[in-house]
């Protein structure tokens, strides 16, 4: 029999669920089988990716973001209560799968209650440190007391000076064993011929998707080359809309996105941490506009900018002008790591 193992990331966004991708496939090749349990668009997502897999929902946890970014961090707090409530809601909900489905091990990508004693448990992060402002040394207390209940964390970078993550995903000492499993994605690099001048990929919690979208609309109406817009929306069929140079797409499968990233001679998007895994692994040129009030955001675009990777700029800041910028930038570049997932997987 072959043993069954639960991939769960955590729907903020959608760059939880795209990293557990190669995840979910390098199970399958080693012959386990992953079963998929998330919720919202992250669950959707992953179902469309892997339509012939078991997958199960979990409690949601509710989470959006303020309008105003200044709000950002009180509105986190504000929601702390409901936050706990749907972690002892979703590590009751393991328990119940774990009594009712024969599951041999757990990953849970940020998801805090997916854990249980009966099998081995691992956390992936990025995230050994959460930055809050002046408060980031109580959020990352937080943060790790909720990993060292896990056996492993899994740290999806490289360890060494040259890395992704910075400071985020690096620190002197942990109470659990940690493991670098190198930048992860979805995709694999080769050339394609350059189609697009311009793609916009949107992801991430509500309302700040919707009003990046709406700005970046408005600015791209004027932009004269091709653009490819991708707004992130998980619906259940894909749509297309045309608005002068812009073709509007709901979302994308990742075969069609990874061709079109390839295709197109500059991304913008969020700073989020897979994107960047992503943009790395292609060698994309990009330009990164960090979800306001999210500080781990802020901190890899400032510091992908002082690096003279990629530029960037906050959302109110952005204006057709500022990709001019973007010849005097590098681009992102792959690091020549291979994933050992025999070694990572002989833990089940």
């Amino acid at each position: 029999m072959k043993k069954r193992i639960l991939v769960a990331p955590l729907n903020w966004g959608l760059g939880h669920a795209t990293r557990c991708i190669p995840i979910i496939n390098a199970l399958l090749e080693h012959n386990f089988v992953p079963v998929i349990a998330s919720d919202g668009r992250a669950l959707t997502l992953l179902r469309k990716e892997f339509p012939n897999l078991s997958s199960i929902e979990l409690p949601s946890y509710n989470i959006t973001y303020a309008k105003n970014s200044k709000l950002f961090k009180l509105k986190l707090l504000k929601d702390s209560p409901k936050l706990l409530n749907a972690i002892k809601d979703e590590k009751k909900a393991i328990s119940r799968i774990l009594e009712r489905n024969d599951i041999a091990g757990i990953i849970s990508d940020n998801r805090l209650g997916v854990r249980n004693k009966k099998v081995p448990s691992v956390f992936i992060t990025h995230q050994l440190h959460v930055l809050s402002g002046s408060t980031s040394w109580l959020s990352t207390k937080m943060h790790q007391k909720f990993i060292k209940k896990f056996d492993i964390c899994w740290v999806p970078d490289v360890d060494g000076d040259i890395n992704l993550s910075g400071k985020l995903g690096h620190t002197k000492s942990f109470d659990i064993p940690v493991k670098y499993i190198g930048p992860i994605s979805r995709f694999s690099a080769s050339n394609l011929p350059i189609r697009n001048n311009l793609m916009v990929i949107i992801s991430g919690p509500e309302p700040q998707r919707e009003l990046l979208e709406k700005k970046l609309i408005n600015e791209l109406i004027n932009y004269p080359g091709k653009v490819i817009f991708v707004k992130g929306v998980m619906d259940r069929e894909q749509a297309i809309e045309h608005l002068g140079n812009m073709s509007i797409y709901n979302f994308m499968t990742s075969e069609l996105l990874e061709k079109t990233i390839k295709e197109s001679a500059l991304i913008i998007s969020r700073s989020g941490y897979t994107t960047v895994m992503d943009l790395a692994k292609l060698n994309k040129k990009a330009y990164f506009i960090p979800t306001p009030g999210q500080f781990e955001q802020e901190y890899l675009a400032k510091r992908l900018t002082e690096m003279n990777l990629v530029p960037s700029c906050k959302q109110d800041d952005f204006t057709l002008k500022k990709l001019n910028e973007v010849p005097a930038f590098e681009g992102l570049k792959a690091f020549n790591f291979q994933t050992n997932y025999k070694e990572l997987f002989s833990l089940f």
